[in-house]
């Protein structure tokens, strides 16, 4: 159905309004998206800016599937260095994100950030590239979709989902070691939800 209408959009090229609740047909069909939550709208941008750019913590979990992973973390500062003190973890961040959390005073405040899971790496290669961003966790799941497998495990009390190379030789009850892509973390004021840095 959605390459049929996609068709007749392209044939027609007039506006077309769709309204659903289906984050995959939008992000197909729509050049222009527009995400509301109870009547009021969130972010009117296009699918790629969606994904990328959430304004605030709603966006962020609706567009993508499996959706983004959310962990409370602390940040930590030293100079001119901000980092994600969780689960044990101390995460520092690239500069440009850094100078938002540290310019917007977030030293020594807890904020929510958020990672998709396809930035969560297990491969040997991006372990060893990202040493100051890996941490170990058990498996608790394993869905292999051929082209690609889902691995479910937790960071404390944090259900985190992985989204892996179908060669990954993980398995349930394995302790991996994972690695996030900290260019990729969403980093999101607990307080109001909104984006401080993407």
């Amino acid at each position: 159905m959605r390459i049929e209408i996609a068709k007749l959009h392209q044939r027609l090229g007039t506006t077309i309004i769709y309204v659903t609740h289906d984050q995959t047909e939008a992000m197909t069909l729509g050049t222009r998206i527009v995400v509301m939550k109870d009547g009021v709208i969130q972010q009117v941008d296009t699918p790629q800016n969606l994904y990328d750019k959430p304004c605030n913590l709603f966006v962020a979990g609706f567009m993508g599937s499996p959706q983004m992973n959310f962990i409370n973390a602390t940040v930590d500062v030293e100079g001119d260095v901000a980092s994600l003190k969780f689960a044990g973890k101390s995460v520092p961040l690239p500069p440009a994100k850094s100078k938002k959390l540290i310019d917007g005073g977030y030293a020594g405040k807890v904020v929510t950030f958020g990672i998709r899971p396809e930035d969560v790496y297990d491969s040997e290669m991006y372990i060893e590239a990202s040493p100051q961003s890996v941490f170990e966790s058990t498996v608790k799941v394993y869905e292999l979709l051929g082209a690609e497998v889902y691995l479910y495990f937790d960071l404390e009390e944090f259900p985190i989902t992985a989204r892996v190379d179908p060669r990954t030789t993980a398995r349930p009850g394995d302790t991996v070691k994972f690695a996030f892509d900290v260019e990729k973390i969403h980093v999101f004021d607990r307080d109001t939800e909104t984006i401080i840095t993407n």
